[in-house]
């Protein structure tokens, strides 16, 4: 039962994201700057917002952080990422997800340049992503690819069942996948027999958010088991821990591969936009000078 380490991943795709920021500083003279916009004081989107900064710092990308107050209108932080649209020394843009809920988020997104799309979720880029047309791919379901890519040589004719439909990882490993020549069931809150449709799948991709909830029973001898989820929960000792969907100590005794929570895709997520940051910022340039 080999673990996948994200981790260990994703700290090897920074050092070939650093070279190629360093290329570009020293070709136009400026750095890749990533701007992140949080709405409100969400607890998990400023720890997910300070790790973005931190990766960003180590790899020579410039990030400017906009914290907004969550009574802010639409109309309000609409503006201010077209503000940033306009602005030819911002690259990539992000707007921390979730939204307080008096925000259209949706609308937002939409507001954000595709060409500045970072995290990969406007209806342009989705659209580019649903035809197979080159795009910023969605951060964590990239991640998911290349974790998937380190232990398969090829995925052609893979069978991959992917629990939960969200547009920021369901449906959009889906399609990556699909893209890749697997073949896709994607399952959710109203799918019946889950347990037995996973068990029929060379790769299993939990994203459903409820601890614990793939045990050995959805797996077969020898599948690839993704584990997407991220929750807190609380020990007989009264403490808590970070677990995900996944009960890794009971399906890591038949799985193939499996990934860790934590240490598994979210380092990932953080270095695809890294990746898409520097990719964005040279697409830009490019297109400046040509």
């Amino acid at each position: 039962m080999p673990i996948i380490r994200g981790k260990h991943i994703a700290d090897k795709m920074c050092i070939a994201i650093k070279a190629r920021t360093q290329a570009f500083v020293q070709q136009y003279g400026k750095h890749p700057t990533l701007a992140l916009i949080r709405v409100g004081n969400d607890p998990a989107s400023i720890i997910y917002v300070r790790n973005k900064v931190q990766r960003a710092q180590e790899i020579g990308i410039c990030s400017q952080v906009f914290e907004l107050p969550a009574d802010m209108s639409s109309s309000e932080l609409g503006t201010r990422i077209k503000t940033l649209n306009a602005n030819s020394d911002v690259h990539g843009i992000l707007v921390q997800l979730p939204l307080p809920a008096s925000l259209d988020t949706e609308t937002i997104i939409d507001t954000i340049s595709p060409q500045k799309d970072v995290d990969g979720l406007t209806t342009i880029t989705q659209g580019n992503l649903f035809r197979g047309t080159s795009c910023l791919k969605p951060c964590t379901a990239q991640g998911i690819v290349t974790l998937l890519k380190t232990v398969h040589s090829d995925l052609s004719g893979k069978h991959a069942v992917i629990l939960g439909r969200s547009l920021i990882v369901g449906r959009s490993v889906g399609l990556m996948l699909l893209h890749e020549d697997c073949t896709i069931t994607l399952v959710h809150s109203r799918s019946h027999d889950i347990a037995a449709l996973c068990k029929r799948a060379d790769i299993v991709v939990a994203a459903v958010g409820k601890p614990h909830f793939v045990t050995r029973s959805f797996i077969k001898e020898g599948a690839t088991v993704i584990d997407v989820g991220i929750s807190r929960v609380l020990c007989a000792s009264g403490t808590s821990k970070i677990v995900g969907d996944v009960d890794f100590n009971d399906v890591s005794s038949v799985a193939g591969f499996i990934t860790p929570v934590p240490g598994g895709v979210g380092p990932m997520t953080v270095g695809c936009l890294m990746q898409n940051t520097i990719e964005a910022a040279e697409n830009q340039m490019k297109a400046h000078h040509t």
